[in-house]
């Protein structure tokens, strides 16, 4: 995982929770929003961006052979794996008026076991490295996808759900409201953590899949997400170059819900404008980073002294 692999030189600070690292060199401000903008959904702002796609079409076409199965979906998380990896602000998250760095990198995605009105949802929750490449991050997804995918499999999630669905009503509400606040103080139980499709980097939808176009996709109270991202349907589109001449090309919209207290608009945008560049060249996902950075606001100790 995320915490064991990248960051198993770091020590463990009084304050920081199972699933992060508090944050505490922040601008006095950031300290403060959250005291204000006490819930996600105070906090959520909304973005888009349309993605052209022939090159990235090409690309898969150039690429089959090497990464088999390989989707236009696998690139846009190996770009937000990337994209991670340079801008770490992204993975924070705000619980209890605390802002934290979280210790791993993972996507929840929901994923239809049939594709049929009465198909089964499951959701997956693969784990990735900052320094993944697009080949590790295809076979990540790939992996888990099958191990989910088939009708009648039981995963940590779906055991969990049906569990609580037999709860009655004045017991649930109990079980709820006693996660919520173990949650807050980050002593919920790390079964129901891994999961949670709720404790995650990244939650996306692909709903372009079935043919329909993206959304603005509501954060949630419960967990710890903060970036929740919807992919849309394949649509056909027009451009003027300077000539004048009308050029069709193919693209995708992508909709971001953010919360705005992990990091200021300057650098959720030039983040999106570095996610626009990494898609136009998906060909750099092919080898890992240069250099992966870590969060500047966690005051980072390491056990070896270096």
């Amino acid at each position: 995982m995320y915490k064991q692999n990248t960051f198993k030189y770091f020590r463990w600070h009084w304050g920081d929770r199972y699933d992060g690292w508090r944050v505490r060199n922040v601008d006095a401000v950031f300290s403060v929003i959250p005291y204000f903008l006490r819930t996600r959904m105070d906090a959520q702002n909304y973005f888009e961006e349309r993605i052209p796609i022939d090159h990235i079409e090409a690309f898969i076409r150039d690429n089959k052979e090497e990464i088999p199965g390989l989707s236009i979906m696998h690139i846009v998380i190996a770009a937000m794996v990337r994209l991670v990896s340079q801008r770490p602000n992204l993975n924070r998250f705000v619980v209890w008026n605390k802002i934290f760095a979280r210790n791993y990198l993972n996507f929840s995605l929901v994923i239809k076991r049939s594709l049929s009105d009465d198909g089964e949802e499951t959701l997956i929750k693969p784990y990735f490295q900052p320094s993944d490449t697009l080949q590790d991050v295809a076979r990540k997804i790939m992996e888990e996808q099958e191990k989910n995918q088939k009708v009648g499999h039981e995963n940590s999630s779906d055991f969990l759900s049906k569990f609580f669905g037999y709860l009655p009503d004045w017991l649930m509400r109990l079980v709820v409201f006693t996660c919520m606040w173990l949650d807050k103080v980050g002593l919920l139980p790390r079964f129901i953590e891994q999961a949670s499709p709720w404790h995650s980097s990244i939650f996306l939808t692909n709903i372009g899949s079935i043919g329909v176009e993206s959304i603005y996709h509501h954060l949630y109270e419960f967990g710890n997400c903060s970036i929740f991202l919807a992919m849309g349907k394949k649509s056909q589109r027009h451009t003027v170059n300077k000539a004048g001449d009308v050029k069709p090309y193919k693209s995708i919209l992508l909709k971001f819900v953010l919360d705005e207290r992990i990091c200021d608009g300057y650098y959720y945008a030039s983040s999106m404008r570095l996610l626009e560049k990494i898609l136009k060249d998906p060909a750099v996902l092919l080898t890992p980073p240069e250099k992966v950075f870590v969060d500047e606001g966690v005051k980072w100790k390491r056990i070896d002294g270096k």
